[in-house]
Formats: C-alpha cells, sequence, structure tokens
C-alpha cells in the first residue's frame, strides 16, 4: 500500500506524509434512530496522540478508489478518517432515497463519532458533489467539536441546479441516476459505466413522456428522478426538508469552497458563499477551469484542504494563501486573488444585439427583428457546457451556429483585451407564436481563425404572463449566465448565441405546456427576437475597469 500511497501523493501533489503505518478497521457498524445500520471504514495512524476527525459520508463507496483517495492520503498526514456509506448504498442498511435521510443520518453518525474512545473532540467534514451537500445538512448543528469544512463542487440544497431557469437538468439527472444504480468501486469499471451511460442517456432524454426515460437508462423505474419530474414547480414544499440554504449563514465553522467555472452547481456554491460572508464569516473560495467530472481539480482539492485542516486544528496558516479568493482567469490562463467574490474593479458594460447579427457597446438602431422557428421534434442540440455528461465543457461551437433555429450575434474584433469577471446576464426582447417556450443564450470567445468557443450561458423557461407581455405582444426577459473569470484577447470577437433550448443538457420545452413528467404533444414555435431602441436587447458583462 506504501507504493499506492506514493504514487497518489506524487499525482495529487500532496504535502509529504506524517506516517505510511495506518490502521484501517473495516465496516464498522454505525446504528441509526430508526434501527437502520450504516458501515463506516476507520482509517487512523498506528502510533501518537488521538487525532482529529475528518468525516466524509458518500453514497459512492468505501474501497477502492474512494477509500485511497479519501481514507489513507488523509490518515497519512495526521488525521483519523471516517469513511461512511449513505444508506442503502455499499452495505449500508435502507434504501436510498436521495438527499431525504442525510440530515437524521448525519446527525446520529456526529452522535456517534462523538461517543467513541478515539475521538479526540475535534472534528472536521470533507467531500465533493453529494458528499458536500451532507456537509451542509449536518454544519449548522453539528456542535462545537466542528472546527472546518471543506466542500468541492457542491451546494446546501438541489432545487435551483435542477431547475436552472426553469427548465430541469435532464442528462446530469439521468447520468447521475445511472451512476447510482451501477455501483462500482474500480476506476475501470466506472469509467466504463460513463460511456455506456452516455448512449442510454441520450435514448432516455428522447423519450416521451420523461417519466419514462429512466427505464431506458437503468431498465426499471427510478422512484428519485420521477419524484424530481413531478415537484418541478417554483415553491413547491416537497422540497423544503432538503434544503439547508437558509441555515448557512448559521453555520461558524470555518468553510473552504472549490468550484468550477463549468461545473454544474457553480451558482449555487458562490451563494453559499455570499450567505456566509454576509453573516460575517470568512470562507476562501477557489473557482478553476473546471467541469464537474474534472480529475484535474482533485489536486488542488486535496491540497487546499489538507491546508485549510492544519489551519483550524494546529494553527498552521503557512499553507493559505493571503487572500481569499482564487480564480483561475480563463483566456489570461491564470491563478488570480482577490479580496472578495465578486472582485472589486469590474463595472457592468452592456453589448448590444444588433442588425445583420452583430455585437456592440454602442446603442441599437431601428432595425426588424431577427426570427427562427424551434422545433421541439429537432430540439437544437446542446454543445459542451455544464452537464454531468462527457460533453461538458469548452467546445468548438461553429457547427452549432449554423443551425436555422440558433441565432448568432458576433462583435467586431477586438483591438484591446476585454476581461470580464463576475456574473452575466443577457436581457432579451422577445415575442413567441406559443406562450409555453425557453430561450437560451451563450456567450463565446471566437479566435482569428473562428473558432468559437462557449464560456457561459443560461436559460429562462416562459409560462402564460411569466413574464408578462408589454403592450407590444413583446415580453423583456432576463437570463442569469454562469459567473465567469474570462480574458477576451485583442484580435478575438465576442458573441453571444441565442436559440430556445440546449438539448440534452436541458429538457426540451413541448410548447403544449402539459407537465414536464407527462408531457407527449410537441408544438413548435415561431420566435422573435428584437434588437431596436425600444427593445434594446443586450449582454451585460462585468468588465475591468
Amino acid at each position: 500500500m506504501t507504493v499506492v500511497s506514493r504514487i497518489f501523493e506524487r499525482l495529487l501533489d500532496l504535502p509529504p506524509a506524517e506516517t505510511r503505518d495506518i490502521v484501517v478497521e473495516r465496516d464498522l457498524p454505525v446504528p441509526m434512530p430508526d434501527g437502520v445500520t450504516l458501515l463506516a471504514d476507520h482509517y487512523r495512524p498506528r502510533s501518537g496522540p488521538k487525532r482529529p476527525t475528518i468525516l466524509v459520508r458518500s453514497p459512492y463507496g468505501r474501497a477502492g478508489f474512494f477509500g485511497l483517495l479519501f481514507g489513507r492520503p488523509l490518515a497519512e498526514r495526521g488525521f483519523q478518517v471516517l469513511l461512511q456509506s449513505c444508506r442503502g448504498t455499499y452495505g449500508a442498511g435502507g434504501e436510498f432515497d436521495p438527499f431525504r435521510n442525510e440530515p437524521a443520518d448525519g446527525a446520529a453518525t456526529l452522535a456517534w463519532i462523538k461517543a467513541q474512545p478515539w475521538f479526540s473532540g475535534e472534528l472536521v467534514t470533507f467531500g465533493a458533489s453529494y458528499m458536500g451537500f451532507v456537509q451542509w445538512a449536518i454544519a449548522a448543528d453539528a456542535g462545537p467539536e466542528l472546527k472546518a469544512m471543506a466542500t468541492h463542487v457542491t451546494s446546501s440544497e438541489f432545487r435551483s441546479p435542477m431547475y436552472m431557469g426553469g427548465s430541469f437538468w435532464l442528462d446530469t439527472a439521468l447520468t447521475w441516476t445511472h451512476i447510482v444504480h451501477n455501483p462500482s468501486e474500480s476506476v475501470i469499471h466506472a469509467a466504463l459505466a460513463m460511456m455506456r451511460a452516455e448512449k442510454l442517456v441520450r435514448a432516455g432524454a428522447a423519450r416521451l413522456p420523461l417519466r419514462e426515460a429512466d427505464t431506458e437508462v437503468i431498465g426499471k423505474p427510478a422512484k428519485f428522478v420521477r419524484e424530481w419530474l413531478e415537484h418541478d414547480q417554483p415553491g413547491d414544499p416537497w422540497w423544503k426538508p432538503v434544503d439547508f440554504s437558509e441555515r448557512v449563514r448559521e453555520v461558524s465553522a470555518p468553510v473552504y469552497m472549490l468550484g468550477g467555472w463549468y461545473d454544474v452547481f457553480l451558482p449555487q456554491t458562490l451563494a453559499d458563499y455570499q450567505r456566509l460572508r454576509g453573516a460575517g464569516r470568512s470562507p476562501h473560495l477557489t473557482i478553476g477551469p473546471w467541469t464537474h467530472n474534472d480529475q484535474r481539480w482533485l489536486s488542488v482539492a486535496m491540497r487546499e484542504s489538507i491546508a485549510w485542516f492544519r489551519a483550524h486544528l494546529f494553527g498552521d496558516r503557512s499553507g493559505l494563501r493571503d487572500l481569499p479568493v482564487r480564480l483561475f482567469v480563463m483566456g489570461a490562463n491564470e491563478w488570480r486573488d482577490f479580496a472578495e467574490w465578486p472582485p472589486s474593479g469590474y463595472a457592468e458594460e452592456r453589448w448590444y444585439l444588433q442588425s445583420a447579427g452583430g455585437l456592440s457597446t454602442r446603442a441599437p438602431i431601428a432595425a426588424e427583428p431577427d426570427r427562427y422557428r424551434y422545433d421541439p421534434a429537432d430540439p437544437t442540440p446542446s454543445v459542451g457546457g455544464v452537464s454531468l455528461s462527457q460533453n461538458a465543457g469548452p467546445k468548438d461551437n461553429r457547427a452549432l451556429a449554423t443551425r436555422g433555429d440558433v441565432l448568432v450575434y458576433t462583435s467586431a474584433r477586438l483591438d484591446r483585451a476585454v476581461e470580464v469577471i463576475g456574473p452575466v446576464k443577457v436581457v432579451l426582447h422577445v415575442a413567441s407564436s406559443l406562450e409555453h417556450t425557453d430561450f437560451f443564450a451563450r456567450l463565446c470567445d471566437v479566435t482569428p481563425s473562428g473558432k468559437s468557443t462557449n464560456l457561459t450561458d443560461g436559460i429562462l423557461r416562459l409560462s402564460p404572463g411569466s413574464p408578462p407581455a408589454e403592450a407590444d405582444g413583446t415580453r423583456r426577459i432576463e437570463i442569469d449566465l454562469w459567473p465567469t473569470a474570462h480574458r477576451f484577447q485583442p484580435g478575438h470577437r465576442i458573441r453571444v448565441q441565442v436559440s430556445s433550448g440546449a438539448h440534452p443538457r436541458f429538457s426540451r420545452n413541448t410548447g403544449s405546456g402539459e407537465p414536464l413528467a407527462t408531457a407527449t404533444r410537441l408544438v413548435a414555435s415561431d420566435q422573435s427576437i428584437y434588437h431596436d431602441p425600444t427593445h434594446p436587447s443586450a449582454i451585460l458583462l462585468p468588465v475591468e475597469r
């Protein structure tokens, strides 16, 4: 195992190990109040005093890759690690019902840890994605023993990322369903399963009604997916018990946060950061050029989390940076440190959609609207962006831009660099032949050779009266795009794409107004995008001043 440890140490660029002599106790039973027993593996240095405990609660397994990544490397650096399987996964009793059992199971696990003879009285939590959510589920009530948290590519609630702009994150939901229904602790098997999942997810996403898409992906109904589809309306109380966003402000333990510019949870990560800041806390934040499944962020997350724990458990702040926010600026391809998010020194600049596909800071002149037809039977495809699929991240959008259901607005070649860091928004004045429809907007960087790379995007689902129509029948809509950090270099061009979907990343709007879970009727829509002095459609960019 020492050889494997040294390989992981080198791959992840970890600080030197304190010891290689690690004791592992496997399948420790952790009783829950309702009689269910969860299982955990306990890693600890063989000798020395009681060490602080790192709690990792996971639905993805304890042995294989996860044990090698989160168990032994952390224990070798002077911690105890309790790696626990969530209810209904990898030998743990009960049924896996995403999000629902984590508050109670997490609280019972904390109580069990505090009663163990090996517990030093000092606890930290660690993990990414679902393993980050389970941290937020217990953090506010964890007690004074919780000394720090390390949350990576995650959120304190899952409803808003699942329904960004009101449209369902279809391929992410189906991909994750395939992952949790095909458990494997082997990296090779997991990679092969993800390759198989791509084809199955596309078949599932093409199926109507959507409530039957799960049978294409896993061969049987998935109760939780069907519940997600049925509880799609804003304000549905079904989501309240698994929403911990309002309790983030109550968390007093220092929090380290990591996200990616193409991560599915980036807006929620930043919202949790703002909640902590608003409560007077001082979280550290790192955002890199990563997708959710990008393995490159693992090294950064491990190193910076270890440094965070050492600072708040041992008083060793030598591994912490001076400024709390570290961002990778794409285009410039460099890391920068800032005092806060969003950073100061950037002001909103409007780039207006123009006639003949132009984009400029000049106000638009009188012009006819641009029009296209959206047919949900042939939905506009997703190319890159934010997803769990292998299609995620920055991709060349040139072929997509040639479709008849995609409008493109491009600036002249830039004579100076334009640096954009912060939230991005698109304001469109639109009209549609249907009251039920979507609008999707995307920001791209076009190189001198013509390659168009997606940076950030967003979608908005329209319904009758939301938003209300103006006197002339148009509707003014605002689409929040993912925040970003990018430098458009001289000679490049800024491009905005507008369409009515990105399938299967987002569920297609059938146009019929039927419920999301059961809709089967497909109705095409005629869309208009206005760009004139009365209807100044624009993208709002936070530009360096």
